[in-house]
């Protein structure tokens, strides 16, 4: 989800200064990490100062009233084993206590931008680094020593070598090996596992303490799926915690590795009544996606729900740089395709986003006779109909090269939110035209759509979800979906934008089916940049002193708990 480069300015004279960062890892070079020759001091680098504004602060709150004390401590304990993913995430992504680093800045606020980052690098401006000492960031973070190359991992055997959890290392005689994460991270594991057992203790419904059992036992044996299928099968808890290592963004190599994280939930019921009709649709909508009938032969799983929920506690990589409104899991490609998934909304940290960012840009950037149609039921539906797309397409590849995740292996992210976005506003079309949806015009859903593309592209270019963007921004552009006035500002042009989408869905999906590497790679290079015209646009907004997204006040204190 980028932003622009922003003049470099060595900000000494502000006082923004740091101190040297504690010991290294044994097995990470300089070349990604700051010198450790203490005393050192760090100043920032190659960043304006209006950048360290670039998130407003957001309180994470929701109604507690209706749940009883043992509801309430089970809260302070997912919270609690929350934090622990929010230390291991720490680990993967920068390698050095959290701690040592951040008291050893001065300023504060360029301690909280570096807390914000999870280390020295700018998340929403392609991982630049913002410290003197520091080098740019490893794309394989500390999943893997960082002299490896593909190539070499390409063309190892080892145990592990794909592996979702585990982290690569070398022997004495400079041979890879993986570690799981249960051996690597055990003593923490272990803490968060009796605090999810606890919390099971206090569960009045059954299949949510049979998860959070069957997570605790995850922790330790490097098994998810079990948890997976049992998290598919919780449908009544108001309590909710989706924790682990789940994601793999933060492996910019391979995209191989997932990162601890944690969101702690609480259901809405009312918004979750409204939603529950519409997974129903997901098979039907297969069969009815614009590609040839080979990449849409696979059955999406019907046994999957949509849920609103308030968050109350980001964690790990979730709450690092953008924040997430919406969730599609599980990740498991063999659970989707028995059980679907469960899409998780994020209706107050969707509404803050809504807010404080996505209407201030369509003010700036979209035609003042098309600024009616930003609405907060077309952001929803289109944030929400994201992660129910993600069920859509084809998660094996029809070429005999595996997983679609394993053929496009550091893309594959980049592309499948890509497919995600784009058939999100298909499925919103489809369901309109089917008088499923009932709020709104079409013209809503395609308006609110476009100047999502402005609020998202400004998430970075080292971010999956914005190179998703700049591809579809510059591929609306090239099919003419949008056209720009005098004044500069926008408008969709409804025939064309419909056009553009069906043929998007196209591409991707066949890339996606073909597990082609290459092409999908070329598509990236193409298509994948903020070209001037758009800089220009980005740069429009951040002289607005519009927010990029958003960061957050969070914990038992302000639950009150």
């Amino acid at each position: 989800m980028e932003l622009s480069k922003l003049s470099s300015a060595i900000l000494v004279a502000s006082g923004l200064l740091v101190s040297a960062c504690s010991q290294q890892a044994s097995d990470t070079p300089k070349t990604n990490q700051a010198e450790t020759q203490a005393p050192a001091v760090y100043t920032l680098q190659n960043i304006d100062k209006q950048r360290l504004n670039i998130y407003t602060p957001v309180t994470l709150t929701s109604d507690l009233s209706h749940l009883n004390d043992n509801q309430k401590k089970m809260i302070s304990l997912l919270i609690d084993a929350s934090k622990i993913m929010d230390d291991l995430f720490w680990k993967q992504a920068f390698g050095q206590s959290k701690d040592s680093f951040l008291s050893g800045i001065k300023n504060e606020q360029a301690r909280q931008f570096a807390d914000i980052n999870y280390g020295p690098w700018d998340r929403l401006n392609g991982d630049q680094v913002f410290l003197s000492g520091f080098s740019e960031k490893a794309p394989g973070a500390q999943f893997y020593p960082h002299d490896i190359t593909k190539e070499e991992l390409n063309q190892s055997e080892f145990k592990d070598r794909q592996g979702l959890y585990s982290m690569v290392k070398r022997d004495e005689h400079g041979q890879l090996y993986a570690v799981p994460y249960a051996t690597e991270f055990r003593a923490e594991l272990e803490q968060a596992a009796q605090l999810l057992r606890e919390a099971s203790s206090l569960a009045v419904d059954k299949q949510f303490a049979h998860y959070l059992n069957l997570r605790a036992d995850a922790l330790l044996n490097n098994s998810y799926q079990p948890s997976d299928f049992a998290w598919m099968d919780m449908k009544n808890n108001p309590i909710d915690v989706v924790i682990g290592p789940i994601e793999t963004y933060e492996d910019q190599l391979f995209g191989y590795r997932s990162a601890f994280e944690s969101y702690v939930l609480i259901k809405d019921l009312a918004w979750s009544k409204r939603l529950a009709k519409f997974a129903a649709f997901l098979p039907e909508l297969q069969t009815g996606l614009p590609v040839a009938q080979q990449y849409k032969q696979e059955v999406p799983g019907s046994d999957a729900d949509l849920n609103a929920y308030d968050v109350i506690y980001y964690a790990g990589h979730s709450n690092a740089g953008s924040k997430t409104i919406a969730i599609n899991l599980p990740n498991d490609e063999q659970v989707q395709l028995e059980k679907g998934t469960r899409r998780l909304q994020l209706k107050n940290a969707m509404r803050a986003k809504f807010d404080k960012i996505l209407v201030p840009i369509a003010d700036e950037l979209i035609i003042p006779e098309q600024r009616k149609h930003i609405t907060f039921n077309a952001f929803f539906a289109n944030t929400m109909f994201h992660e129910v797309a993600h069920g859509l397409g084809i998660k094996n590849t029809i070429t005999g090269k595996g997983t679609v995740r394993q053929s496009l292996q550091e893309h594959a992210s980049a592309i499948e939110e890509g497919k995600a976005d784009i058939l999100g506003l298909y499925m919103v079309e489809q369901l309109l035209k089917k008088g499923e949806i009932t709020e709104g015009t079409l013209e809503d859903y395609y308006v609110t759509f476009m100047a999502g593309i402005f609020r998202s592209v400004r998430f970075g270019a080292s971010s999956a979800h914005g190179k998703a963007n700049m591809i579809r921004f510059n591929f609306f552009e090239q099919e003419g979906a949008f056209s720009k006035n005098e004044q500069g500002l926008y408008q969709v042009n409804m025939d064309k934008m419909g056009a553009a989408m069906e043929k998007l869905s196209s591409l991707i999906l066949t890339l996606q089916g073909d597990g082609d590497y290459q092409k999908v790679d070329q598509l990236i290079a193409t298509h994948g940049d903020i070209r001037a015209a758009l800089q220009a646009d980005l740069d429009k907004l951040a002289n607005a002193n519009i927010p990029v997204d958003v960061t957050f006040k969070q914990g038992k204190t302000v639950l009150g708990l």
